[in-house]
């Protein structure tokens, strides 16, 4: 699955323009590589989001295509939030 949609289905970001926008800035790495929107990702990366002053960082445990807002969370696991 392309970064930007995993960004979006999994709700860490909301909107897919805004994630695409953001992986295009070079706010979003891949285990510590820069990368862009149309990445592929895979479970187990550790995903770094930098949005202002703020430092996301989270690991990748399942993909899918679709997901309920209540099982969005469970797409990934929060490793820091600064």
């Amino acid at each position: 699955m392309r970064l930007d949609k995993y960004l979006k289905v999994s709700r860490i970001i909301k909107r897919r323009t805004v994630a695409n926008e953001a992986c295009s800035a070079g706010r979003v790495s891949i285990n510590d590589k820069v990368a862009k929107p149309s990445t592929e990702v895979k479970e187990g990366d550790i995903i770094t989001i930098r949005l202002g002053a703020k430092l996301f960082t989270a690991e990748i445990l399942s993909i899918r295509e679709y997901a309920a807002k209540e099982a969005a969370d469970e797409m990934y696991r929060v490793i820091s939030n600064e």
